[in-house]
């Protein structure tokens, strides 16, 4: 089973590099470039996004809420927070994924593989399940473009992205749940 597994995602990073040469699978970590962000992580400007709440039921009891942007369409995710500087100390990014990018859908959950290919700024990545389990997190280094990217442990729905560090300091731990907004 476990050598399975290990072809299963050597499979899935082969055909994640068959794509459009726009991040392959659309499952990559990046950034509104043509937006402005203001000190306080804020995007302005002309595309800003609405941002919304999610709460982390973290393993010591505390409630941990991100305000997050929504990135539910392929274009968005390719796009993800590439170019950025700063992103606010309770901010993030919100990865919706539906199934329907790839063939290796389980009961509506995929592997999911990202890359920080021109994102600027060092962030941690949780990977959530479709009852909003915290499925792995991973640090992810800014430019990082090299494979292998940053793999989803199990299949996963959706992906939060933060500031590098954010869940190790609010004890935030794989096993906790989120409440992920409508």
């Amino acid at each position: 089973m476990r050598m399975f597994g290990a072809v299963f995602v050597v499979l899935v990073l082969v055909l994640a590099g068959c794509g459009d040469g726009t991040g392959g699978s659309g499952h990559s970590s990046a950034g509104h470039s043509s937006s402005e962000q203001s000190a306080s992580g804020e995007t302005t400007g002309d595309q800003a996004m609405e941002l919304r709440t999610v709460t982390i039921a973290a393993s010591g009891g505390e409630k941990v809420d991100v305000r997050v942007e929504i990135a539910d369409a392929p274009a968005e995710q390719q796009r993800g927070l590439m170019g950025r500087t700063a992103l606010g100390e309770d901010r993030g990014m919100l990865f919706v994924f539906d199934g329907k990018q790839t063939l290796f859908v389980f009961d509506g959950e995929q592997w999911l593989s990202f890359w920080m290919k021109d994102t600027l700024i060092p962030l941690s990545i949780a990977y959530l399940d479709s009852e909003g389990r915290i499925v792995d997190i991973q640090d992810m280094k800014a430019l990082d473009d090299d494979p292998p990217h940053y793999v989803s442990a199990e299949p996963a729905t959706y992906a939060l992205e933060v500031n590098k560090g954010f869940f190790d300091e609010r004890g935030v731990e794989v096993g906790d749940r989120a409440e992920l907004p409508e």
